[in-house]
């Protein structure tokens, strides 16, 4: 079973870092998936998705990595060393040199992205095994826009509900690691509340774009679809600005049942 999760993984990365889709470019994006109730993969620190192979990622804890969300002294040095720890090839501390003469200790070895607290978090909602983050460039012309906020305010069109949500998360710039992670927390809780599951899209200011799905190839459409919705978007613009579906009409779509069926069909 984690053998058959780390190729998916592998997988998915490297479609999603088709330089041809524009998504990422060198070593941005990261992704991940679920190896069991215990661990999860995640994309090592410094190596590219279109390349990427099943060394190129971590097995680490969920708990281990977890923890860190709720230490209230967490900085640099501590994040880094905690995603050292978290790895479940080697026990907590392996690979961690003592500080000499004052020289702050260092770490050896594959370290996971550090980005990879955000990964637990999601991965630890219901009914999600995949995270694919990555940077696609008509994303980021949003996300990277004053008009940010009001731009993603509303959806488009019918089949952006269907495969991408009733909405996207939408969090404002933050520094990434475990800030960034907390306040994803606090809003998907926020989210989840509002609209009763768990979200498939978030969008970071300044960032990029977050992914969630119960497969892989779920994850690659909704990430296919979020991106043609931001070029859309984008276009509309040039001819007066969205004309958002109303909150009636996204509700209708995002229940029917024939939309369901077609979910489930598409990966879901």
């Amino acid at each position: 079973m984690q053998n058959d999760a780390l190729t998916q993984l592998v997988a998915m990365s490297h479609n999603l870092g088709d330089p041809a889709l524009d998504y990422v470019i060198l070593g941005e994006g990261n992704t991940s998936a679920r190896a069991d109730a215990d661990t999860f993969w995640v994309k090592a620190s410094g190596t590219e998705l279109r390349t990427i192979d099943k060394a190129g990622f971590v097995r680490v804890s969920f708990e281990r990595v977890l923890t860190m969300l709720n230490d209230p002294v967490m900085d640099d040095e501590g994040v880094e060393q905690g995603l050292y720890a978290a790895r479940v090839d080697s026990p907590p501390g392996e690979g961690v040199r003592p500080s000499v003469e004052g020289v702050r200790p260092s770490v050896e070895g594959v370290r996971p992205s550090v980005e990879t607290v955000l990964h637990a978090l999601c991965l630890n909602l219901e009914g999600i095994n995949f995270v694919g983050h990555t940077h696609p460039t008509a994303v980021n012309a949003l996300t990277c826009s004053v008009a940010f906020e009001t731009a993603v305010s509303g959806r488009l069109f019918p089949d952006e509900i269907v495969i991408c949500g009733p909405a996207p998360v939408v969090v404002p710039y933050t520094d990434p690691g475990v800030p960034l992670a907390r306040l994803v927390r606090r809003l998907i809780n926020q989210y989840i509340d509002e609209y009763y599951e768990v979200p498939k899209v978030i969008l970071m200011q300044n960032h990029g774009l977050i992914v969630l799905g119960r497969t892989a190839q779920q994850v690659e459409n909704i990430t296919a679809m979020a991106v043609k919705a931001a070029r859309v978007l984008l276009g509309t613009y040039a001819v007066g600005g969205p004309r958002f579906m109303t909150p009636q009409a996204v509700e209708r779509i995002h229940t029917r049942p024939d939309e369901a069926y077609r979910r489930k069909l598409l990966g879901e």
